[in-house]
């Protein structure tokens, strides 16, 4: 059976289709709209073109604007393939000329996926992990645009007020709703400390008094008024209002990720492991896929995730061995929270974290050693399906 190669450059309103044969001659070179209509008509294209050949299709993108062509390809029981951009990017470097067009990228996605036998599949994902996916990635939205806008009110307060800033927690819900009605040195003063306290007390503030205290105490340390002084206050105003609606965002979101992680089959065993709860299980799915299909091994789950090192060899020097540059950081970050998390509550992490310090490991090395123990763990349980004990089962003779 002759065997023919897709290779699909994809854009926001426009793909770009390009198809080679076993010899690597284009067959076909076409760019199309992003409808139904036009990728439906592209699809029955390719598969006319030799009656008895096996289409393989790839892409350089697995979400976004190639949603409803990736879908279109997996629904049609088509084998579809993933080629990062950054092996596209420096494979075009190997081809003949230095021009860069939608279907010159085409066509190097195409010879790679003919050549190439390391790539990844796109898997159709089930709905849960497709909804954790979003969730997740808004959630992170949403958490950088928290920490931006605390910055700006952080700079915007010193500027003005920088006792008290240098006084409140900004991350906290009582100091925002504290400069959300009183911003300046002299309006703190005006306001005392008891009538500051019941303001804050009415408004549900933990700790109004302790709040009230710190607030005026740095009042009394800034008897100037800085130029613009009304002007920087009305921002103070605005950017901790910010600050709080986006806190209010950031829970709403926590709390529907909460119940769809609860509801994916592997959640009870995923929040088994000390260290994961429903936000970083929730993310570790999304970043698998949903299951452990594509990891057969957990060396191969552990170097996705950028904890299994990589050789650095060349001429005289060997065992030279350093961080991977390519891999999936969301999941390193779950693997690497999730360690530090369990150091408090596992005595088995604990254990192990003191026997490594004990050894003189520096504290980031041995929680990603941690992490990389934990990531055989997860697997072991998930092929299993069974929940983690303190004391691990005793196995049983035949």
């Amino acid at each position: 059976m002759r065997r023919i190669w897709a290779g699909i450059d994809c854009g926001k309103t426009h793909h770009h289709c390009v198809v080679v044969d076993a010899e690597s001659k284009t067959l076909l070179s076409r760019r199309v709209a992003n409808d139904e209509e036009e990728l439906l008509k592209l699809l029955g294209d390719v598969l006319a073109l030799v009656d008895d050949s096996q289409a393989t299709w790839a892409v350089d993108m697995t979400g976004g604007e190639p949603g409803l062509l990736i879908a279109l390809l997996v629904n049609h029981g088509q084998e579809l393939l993933y080629v990062p951009g950054r092996i596209v990017n420096r494979a075009s470097d190997a081809y003949r000329g230095e021009g860069k067009t939608d279907a010159r990228d085409a066509r190097v996605i195409a010879d790679q996926a003919r050549m190439r036998r390391d790539l990844q599949p796109v898997r159709a994902g089930d709905e849960a992990t497709i909804e954790l996916k979003l969730l997740t990635g808004h959630r992170i939205d949403l958490v950088a645009e928290r920490t931006r806008t605390v910055n700006r009110l952080r700079s915007t307060l010193t500027s003005m007020f920088p006792a008290l800033e240098r006084a409140l927690d900004l991350t906290n819900a009582g100091p925002l709703v504290l400069i959300t009605g009183y911003q300046t040195p002299a309006s703190l003063r005006r306001m005392g400390r008891n009538r500051l306290a019941t303001w804050l007390r009415n408004r549900k503030v933990r700790r109004a008094e302790a709040l009230a205290e710190a607030a005026l105490n740095a009042a009394e340390r800034q008897h100037t008024a800085v130029i613009g002084e009304k002007a920087v206050a009305k921002m103070v105003h605005t950017l901790a209002k910010e600050v709080m609606a986006l806190n209010e965002k950031v829970a709403e979101i926590d709390k529907l990720i909460e119940g769809r992680f609860r509801e994916h089959q592997l959640a009870e065993v995923i929040a088994s492991m000390p260290g994961i709860g429903p936000l970083l299980g929730a993310e570790f799915l999304a970043a698998i896929g949903g299951d452990l299909s594509a990891f057969p091994t957990p060396d191969s789950l552990a170097a996705f995730a950028g904890l299994a090192p990589a050789p650095r060899d060349s001429g005289k020097t060997s065992g030279n061995l350093r961080r991977p540059q390519r891999y999936h950081r969301r999941l390193q970050r779950v693997f690497y929270t999730s360690a530090l998390f369990s150091i408090r509550s596992d005595p088995n992490s604990r254990q192990f974290y003191d026997r490594k310090r004990a050894e003189g490991r520096r504290h980031i090395q041995v929680v990603l050693a941690l992490a990389r123990r934990r990531v055989n763990v997860i697997w072991a349980l998930i092929r299993d399906r069974r929940s983690y004990q303190v004391t691990p089962p005793v196995a049983v003779a035949a």
